[in-house]
């Protein structure tokens, strides 16, 4: 095998397929160029979408009966790993076509494992993203629910408020001296006011003492007649007319 002639008719093929895209590094002692590759998604001018990079090829003495140098350089927005892990999975490739020309072989490769990767990058954000909205979703619809009230959670509140409001102290104070209370101190001391309140959160029925009320069929409910009015004397008197003139 003439590995000179297979070489320069490798290139002139691949200058010929990637037309424009192919740069030639140098010719001399063996052929090195390079080759750009990057997924649908990349536009240069928004760089932050998509993966690109070079591959970079330098002949041997007897390439293709052995492996080519490869080379990744110009990595856009890969991660720490992916260099590594896309020379891994070329290295793979020219094993299987050791003895044939294989740099087309090569980027095809390499612009399918970019592929997969990005889309790979893309369904983890898109995960992440939706994973995030939920959590966010979430803490909203807690904040508009609240807490519900229990017995518990009732009776820590009010020992928190009293002792914030002093009104604990307060009631000590007023029971060692014997004074009254005033009636806002009254109602937020009176226990059986909590009771009250606790039979409604513990859901007791509560009972209504009907005796209170007075029956309502035995009102007098009936329209008062009419009274009659009588107009005195004067009064008709003075609806004589009279004359100004």
């Amino acid at each position: 095998m003439d590995h000179a002639e297979e070489q320069k008719g490798e290139v002139e093929a691949i200058e010929s397929i990637y037309y424009g895209d192919v740069q030639i590094i140098s010719e001399s002692p063996y052929y090195k160029f390079s080759i750009p590759i990057k997924t649908e998604e990349y536009d240069a001018e928004e760089s932050q979408n998509g993966l690109c990079c070079d591959l970079v090829f330098t002949y041997t003495a007897k390439y293709p009966e052995e492996a080519p140098i490869i080379e990744i350089e110009n990595l856009e927005n890969f991660e720490e790993n992916y260099e590594s892990e896309l020379l891994t999975y070329l290295a793979e490739q020219v094993k299987e076509n050791l003895g044939m020309v294989m740099v087309f072989t090569i980027v095809s490769s390499a612009q399918e494992w970019l592929n997969v990767r990005y889309e790979t990058v893309k369904k983890e954000q898109e995960e992440i993203a939706s994973k995030i909205l939920r959590e966010e979703e979430e803490v909203e619809r807690k904040r508009f629910e609240g807490t519900r009230v229990t017995v518990e959670t009732f009776m820590k509140w009010k020992q928190q408020f009293e002792e914030e409001m002093g009104i604990t102290k307060k009631k000590e104070i007023a029971e060692k001296e014997g004074k009254k209370l005033s009636g806002r101190e009254l109602f937020m001391t009176d226990n059986t006011l909590n009771e009250s309140d606790l039979k409604f959160l513990d859901g007791d029925p509560v009972k209504v003492d009907e005796s209170l009320f007075q029956n309502i069929e035995d009102l007098d409910l009936d329209d008062s007649e009419d009274e009659d009015f009588e107009v005195s004397d004067d009064f008709e008197g003075s609806s004589d007319s009279e004359d100004y003139n």
